[in-house]
C-alpha cells in the first residue's frame, strides 16, 4: 500500500507558517492561480472569486493569471504545482483531492510536494431523489434500497472520487446495496436524476439547485453536523435550512464535507506562506465572499495551520478507510 503520512506532511508546513512572523515576503511578479479543474467547475469558480476579491480590495499589487489544469481529476494541476518547487508565485486551488488522489492512482506528485496554505469553505453533500419519488425522507429511501439490493442506481461525478466514496459510506452504514454510475461531473448526474435514468445522487447544492427549483429533484438530507444556513425558498416554500441533517433523518453518517483548499509548491519561503494566509483570511471576511458562500450554499470556514492539519488528518483517515475496504489503493 502507498505509504505517506498526511499529518507528517502538514506538520512541517505548520512549523514553516509559524516561523514567518515578519511577513516580509511580497509577490514581485504576476501570480499564477492554478485551478485543478476545468473552466466553470466548482474549483474554477472558487479561484476566480478569490481573484476578483483580491483585485477589488487591492490585497496585493501584482496581477493574477488564472490557469486551468484539470486533467486527471485535478492531478495535472498538482503536478504543475510540484514543478514550481520553491516558487511562491504559483498558487494551487483544489479540494481534498490534493491528498486523496495519490491513494487511488499512480501520479507524478505526492502530498509532500505541496505546501498547504488554507481552506476557505466546505462543500456540502446532500442525498437527492427524483422530484416525484415516493420517499418523504432519507430513512424511507434507504429502506426501499435495502428491500431491493442492487436494484437502485446512485449517480455521481467520476469513479473513486468523493461521490463514490460517500456512496460506499452510505452502504457500509446502512447495509443498503446499490449500483454506482459515474458521470463526467455533477451537472451530468443532476440531468440524469431529473430524467429518471438514476434513482439518486449525492450532489452539492449548487449542482442540483436548477432541477430543485423546477421540482424535478428533491433533497432528503444533508451530510453535515448541522443544518445549512437559512436562505430564500427554493421550491414550494422550502430552502436549504429546511433540509434535515442525514443523522436527523435516520441515516447514520454525521458529516461528509469537501474542503476548498489552497496550496503552494514545496520549499517556498516561510513568510510567503504567512503572506497568503493573511490575504486569504482577509478574502474570507469580505461581503463578496459571504455572498458567494450563501449563493452557492457552501459552509464558510477559514482554516490554516493546526486547525487545517487536524481537519485534513480526519478527512484523510475517513476516506482512506473506504479506499482500503474497496481495494482502490494503488501499490
Amino acid at each position: 500500500m502507498k505509504s505517506f503520512s498526511i499529518a507528517a506532511a502538514l506538520a512541517g508546513a505548520i512549523a514553516i507558517g509559524g516561523a514567518g512572523s515578519a511577513q516580509a515576503w511580497q509577490p514581485t511578479k504576476p501570480v499564477e492561480f492554478v485551478v485543478t479543474s476545468g473552466a466553470g467547475g466548482g474549483t474554477d469558480n472558487f479561484a476566480r472569486m478569490v481573484q476578483s476579491i483580491i483585485s477589488k480590495h487591492k490585497l496585493f499589487d501584482q496581477p493574477i493569471v488564472v490557469v486551468n489544469k484539470g486533467g486527471g481529476s485535478g492531478a495535472e494541476g498538482y503536478i504543475h504545482g510540484k514543478a514550481g518547487k520553491g516558487d511562491a508565485h504559483r498558487v494551487i486551488f483544489g479540494t481534498n483531492n490534493a491528498y486523496l488522489l495519490p491513494y487511488v492512482a499512480k501520479l507524478g506528485y505526492k502530498v509532500s510536494d505541496l505546501t498547504p496554505v488554507a481552506a476557505l469553505a466546505l462543500d456540502e453533500f446532500l442525498l437527492w431523489v427524483k422530484g416525484d419519488a415516493p420517499y418523504a425522507d432519507a430513512k424511507s429511501y434507504i429502506e426501499a434500497v435495502k428491500a431491493k439490493p442492487m436494484g437502485f442506481k446512485m449517480g455521481g461525478s467520476q469513479s473513486k472520487d468523493t461521490d463514490q466514496t460517500l456512496t460506499m459510506m452510505i452502504q457500509d452504514a446502512t447495509g443498503a446495496k446499490m449500483i454506482y454510475v459515474p458521470f463526467q461531473g455533477g451537472s451530468a448526474a443532476a440531468v440524469q436524476l431529473a430524467g429518471g435514468h438514476i434513482d439518486s445522487n449525492v450532489n452539492n447544492p449548487n449542482e442540483n439547485i436548477g432541477q430543485w427549483k423546477a421540482g424535478q429533484v428533491k433533497p432528503l438530507c444533508v451530510f453535515s453536523p448541522v443544518r445549512l444556513a437559512k436562505g430564500e425558498p427554493v421550491f414550494e416554500g422550502k430552502g436549504w435550512g429546511d433540509i434535515p441533517t442525514c443523522k436527523e433523518a435516520g441515516l447514520p453518517i454525521e458529516t461528509f464535507q469537501m474542503p476548498r483548499t489552497v496550496w503552494l509548491p514545496a520549499d517556498v519561503p516561510a513568510d510567503a506562506v504567512a503572506f497568503y494566509e493573511g490575504v486569504l483570511e482577509k478574502v474570507s471576511k469580505t461581503p463578496e465572499w459571504q455572498e458567494f458562500i450563501t449563493r452557492t450554499a457552501q459552509t464558510g470556514r477559514f482554516m490554516k495551520g493546526k486547525e487545517l492539519a487536524d481537519f485534513v488528518a480526519r478527512d484523510d483517515a475517513a476516506n482512506k478507510k473506504v479506499f482500503q475496504a474497496e481495494g482502490w489503493v494503488v501499490n
